[in-house]
């Protein structure tokens, strides 16, 4: 059982001095120091009241008839891994399942931004994510949303989040600071209650998380930053990466299910030579598919190393550095004593195989298997009815009506680029039969259906990049970050009967094609969420990838790309209740060029 260090500090001394038994011991090991960056052999650990009391040669003294001693056999030692940035809800699981979900792979501590839920049911929903958090047998803090919506005016969330209740938040218990500022216009521009957000969070004492999302490092990127963030994980570019870590900001580099933006960036340490010190390692997004099968932050670390980082620098960036920016380095990141006792043991440093993972002083999981519990919280019942659409829409409702005796419309399109947030904003001359405008080729039809207050809105645009032939359609209740409901498709019947489908299942993913379904992964909670294993939603969720794929997509993850479509703070074009938004210039423009 973890005691704060105030609780257990005696038995600490009284254990690090050879004059107490420990709770555990780990004899043998190989010492991974993520302060000095050395890897130093035959080293015992003893750890009492889920801290590390000592790291020393011979821990024989601290063995009494209780203790448990676990024989490391020249594997290494590492710190549990941190994950610095990152939303529980696309994972598409609850915190206790995603917790499940990536303890097997050395996750001990997540920094978690819940924006997603408090898009739909504002600071409640933010305090049921909490109230799971805390009671995990891992770390998990909770970010407090700092915009609900994300860009004020050009869409429309169903709960707004305000200043009052952010500074509420930070005197939660978990709550370590203020999550993402997407706002990145209002703070440059002065905006009074995004500045009053972070200064809440400031004063405080609590870390105000960074979203920079335009490539201009001038007048507006000095005012951000002086506008109090704190980190930013929009970067895509080395050039971005150097600008954030010249100011004071940790550059975090993610590696999520569609996200890779690590192999560009790690370069500034790999062949520029900056510090380390200013550079982290994070996901932002992974879907159950990657979490169950591909890995969480070790799956980060490793693609770092493949990329030519240091293996010792690559594990600093996801353990030391991740609990110095959140102002957390006595408490956890490092095998040092007094540090929660958070370890992993491998075999191997490069390929990382996860054979033991310790959280908190306890066991928890062993060669790939969770050993403990995460419980669930008892999820309100209304948090299961969150899909209003207000009535039942048919085909039409997804035609786009050309001008009058048009026989071609020129239409702004959504470019979906592989593997990246961003969007481009591009332009198709399409035909047009019966008085309405056809997509051909790449374009597909997008509609988002407002799902929150029942209007029965349904705002059209155009899509391109995803490749889909025949008569299909796939939609979801995941569009970030105001979680309307997102449809691309082919055919407008099949946008139809996918959009009734979800409304009767409470949210979720699903793919028809030729009026059939396809496949479909449920997220009755919120419209965003599972409560079931990680197994099983990561199956559902890879049935659904197949059946995109099975529609002519060839993209590395479309479902990621999907669920950004909507994104109105990251450029270029997306789509909004309000209309299509240029992002680059925060405002709506008309369909038809």
């Amino acid at each position: 059982m973890l005691l704060p260090w105030i609780k257990a500090q005696a038995r600490l001394v009284e254990v690090a001095a050879g004059r107490a038994p420990a709770d555990l011991v780990i004899r043998g090991g190989v010492w991974v120091n993520v302060h000095t960056r050395e890897v130093i052999e035959g080293r015992d650990l003893a750890i009492a009241d889920g801290r590390i009391a000592c790291v020393i040669e011979d821990a024989s003294a601290n063995i009494g008839p209780d203790t448990q001693v676990i024989e490391a056999q020249g594997r290494y030692m590492l710190p549990g891994f941190c994950d610095a940035h990152m939303h529980v809800e696309s994972g598409m699981l609850t915190p206790a399942g995603f917790a499940a979900a990536v303890i097997p792979h050395g996750t001990t501590t997540i920094f978690h931004d819940p924006h997603e839920i408090a898009n739909v049911f504002g600071l409640r929903g933010v305090r049921l994510m909490r109230d799971e958090s805390v009671i995990q047998p891992i770390s998990m803090f909770t970010q407090m949303p700092s915009c609900a919506p994300s860009a004020p005016g050009l869409e429309t969330t169903g709960h707004e989040i305000t200043e009052d209740e952010v500074a509420e938040a930070m005197g939660w218990d978990g709550t370590i600071g203020l999550g993402e500022m997407m706002n990145f216009p209002g703070v440059a521009a002065g905006d009074r209650q995004m500045l009053a957000e972070i200064a809440a969070t400031r004063a405080a004492g609590k870390t105000v998380g960074g979203h920079y999302a335009s490539p201009d490092l001038g007048r507006p990127f000095a005012a951000y930053v002086a506008g109090g963030a704190a980190d930013d994980h929009e970067t895509t570019t080395e050039a971005q990466g150097i600008a954030r870590a010249r100011q004071g900001m940790s550059t975090m580099m993610r590696l999520g299910s569609a996200w890779y933006d690590v192999e560009a960036q790690i370069t500034a340490i790999t062949e520029k030579g900056l510090d380390p010190r200013g550079f982290i390692l994070c996901t932002d997004d992974s879907h159950s598919g990657t979490l169950v099968n591909d890995g969480h932050m070790n799956r980060v670390i490793r693609h770092a190393i493949e990329c030519g980082c240091d293996p010792v620098v690559a594990i600093q960036m996801a353990t030391l550095n991740t609990a110095t920016h959140f102002g957390l380095e006595r408490e956890l990141g490092s095998l040092t004593p007094g540090r929660r006792a958070d370890v992993i043991l491998t075999s191997d440093l490069t390929d990382l195989p996860v054979e033991l993972v310790i959280a908190q002083g306890q066991v928890v999981a062993k060669d790939g298997e969770l050993l403990v519990d995460c419980p669930l919280i008892d999820w309100p019942q209304d948090s299961r009815a969150s899909v209003h659409l207000g009535r039942e829409l048919a085909a039409d409702d997804f035609a786009v009506t050309a001008p009058d005796g048009a026989n071609n419309a020129t239409v702004r399109v959504i470019g979906v680029v592989e593997n990246q947030a961003p969007t481009r904003a591009l332009t198709a001359d399409l035909p047009v039969r019966d008085g309405m405008i056809e997509p051909e080729g790449e374009v597909c039809h997008i509609a988002l259906v407002e799902r929150h207050r029942g209007t029965g809105g349904v705002v059209n645009g155009f899509v391109s990049g995803f490749g889909y032939q025949g008569r299909m359609a796939v939609a979801s209740t995941v569009a970030h970050d105001s979680h309307h409901m997102i449809v691309v498709g082919t055919c407008r019947d099949c946008m139809a009967s996918a959009t009734a489908h979800l409304a009767q299942i409470g949210g979720g993913v699903t793919v028809f094609r030729d009026g059939d379904e396809l496949a479909t992964v449920a997220l009755p909670i919120a419209g965003l969420m599972s409560d079931q294993p990680a197994p099983e939603v990561a199956r559902d969720t890879l049935a659904v990838m197949d059946a995109i794929g099975q529609c002519g997509n060839g993209m590395n993850n479309a479902y990621m790309q999907h669920s950004l479509l909507a994104l109105v703070v990251i450029p270029e074009l997306r789509i909004s209740d309000k209309g299509i938004i240029d992002v680059t210039r925060f405002e709506q423009l008309d369909l038809i060029v």
